[in-house]
């Protein structure tokens, strides 16, 4: 059976238990092995994975990447994931699943760096990626074998140990003849994983999956199905195309075709991203313009940078802030010409703000760019109006400038100097 060492990367035509040459026994074996040209590949508790890479102090500890008692678990580690912790959970439970946990606040600019890094090893190997987020992407590898010298099962091993050692977070690796399977492959064998998903096994895998496992199933739809009696990939089988398509519509047939392991969609790179935003909750309400939008430019500073790191721009600026009550408030402007500096993000959601009624008490506020499009690298030049835009924009590059040298703690300025590591006012 063809097989191949995951750690010295040695090929075999016959699957040893353990490597001859390097001695180890994380051996990859499987029959369409060399066949499969289709990858998901998706970074290990990504965030939690660059902030013990930066403090190796870190390592044996459990860390939780989020923010505030009342926000959510952005990512965590394996260590705090054995306690319970989960994403998107609330911190505050988190918390008391994992007292011991270090507590970090996201740094999405860095994390988007470090992303950019391993985008750049993924087009090494193939024009066709599909990112799905920072920490993830789909690869279609057909045709590149003559290219490389190796077929895509090598090639993704060389990739995902390349990202380990030289960029420091690890990765796993999905590898099948679809997006769909390549993607619960992926998951199959975490962290550090490698799994694969053939043709000819495709039937005897699916067949007693829990309907979870299918593109798309979150818990509304789960319960929909679990009213109709189906609660396994067996249950969509039995029903037949035609009552799922009666009860469900469209997206009957669909989990009717991925039930068979039939999933027609191409990767597409370049996927266009509809937007960028960032929000914080806050440990307790606040209620005082000054502090509030303090936090705004803050936030107005993250979206900044991740939209420099992607070199685009955005039209539409969109203010969302949630009442002590938890209703929701969406206020959207849109600018005069689509731009990407902290500035004109933190004055469009300023005036937004400014037209809500005063002193109300918020316990979340975000903000964000949306109708996205390349950027151009013109900054605003001023008018009548605003005729201090274009100094304010020289001033923004330059800050940035001595970030990209120094750090991004090199330089801050006046506006957000009054958020407090933690998310409270």
């Amino acid at each position: 059976m063809p097989a191949l060492c995951r750690d010295c990367l040695e090929s075999f035509e016959d699957a040893p238990k353990r490597c001859p040459r390097c001695g180890r026994s994380r051996i990859l074996s499987h029959p369409e092995l060399f066949e499969l040209s289709v990858a998901h590949i998706d970074c290990d508790s990504f965030y939690a994975s660059v902030e013990k890479r930066d403090d190796p102090s870190l390592s044996s500890k459990p860390v939780i990447v989020g923010g505030g008692t009342r926000g959510v678990v952005t990512t965590c580690c394996y260590i705090a994931r054995i306690s319970g912790v989960r994403s998107a959970m609330p911190m505050f439970q988190a918390r008391k699943l994992c007292p011991d946990a270090v507590i970090i606040k996201p740094r999405m600019d860095h994390y988007v760096a470090v992303s950019r890094q391993i985008r750049a090893r993924m087009a090494a190997l193939t024009p066709l990626i599909e990112p799905l987020s920072l920490d993830e992407a789909f690869l279609d590898l057909t045709g590149t074998a003559r290219l490389h010298s190796a077929p895509p099962a090598l090639q993704m091993a060389r990739l995902a140990r390349a990202i380990e050692t030289e960029i420091g977070v690890s990765a796993s690796v999905g590898l099948s003849h679809n997006k769909f399977l390549a993607k619960i492959a992926s998951d199959l064998d975490k962290p550090r994983g490698f799994s694969v998903i053939g043709r000819a096994d495709t039937e005897a895998f699916l067949r007693d999956q829990p309907v979870g496992v299918l593109w798309g199933v979150g818990a509304a739809t789960r319960a929909a199905l679990g009213r109709a009696g189906i609660r396994t990939l067996a249950d969509i089988r039995r029903a037949g195309h035609d009552r799922l398509v009666a009860r469900f519509g469209v997206t009957g047939a669909r989990l009717f075709e991925l039930a068979h392991g039939r999933d027609t969609r191409k990767i597409t790179p370049g996927a266009p991203i509809k937007s960028i935003s960032n929000e914080t909750t806050f440990g307790v309400d606040i209620s005082g313009r000054d502090a509030l939008l303090a936090q705004l430019w803050h936030l107005a500073e993250k979206v900044s940078a991740r939209m420099k790191a992607r070199e685009i721009a955005g039209r539409t600026v969109t203010l969302k802030l949630k009442r002590a009550d938890f209703s929701t408030l969406t206020r959207q402007t849109q600018l005069e010409e689509p731009s990407q500096l902290a500035d004109t993000l933190y004055r469009a959601g300023e005036r937004l703000f400014d037209a809500l009624p005063p002193d109300t008490a918020y316990r979340l506020i975000g903000i964000g760019f949306t109708d996205l499009g390349a950027a151009d690298a013109r900054d605003p030049v001023g008018d009548l109006l605003d005729p201090q835009a274009s100094k304010r924009a020289g001033a923004e590059r330059a800050a940035d400038a001595i970030r990209a040298r120094f750090g991004h703690e090199a330089i801050r300025t006046g506006r957000g100097l009054g958020v407090k590591d933690k998310n409270t006012p």
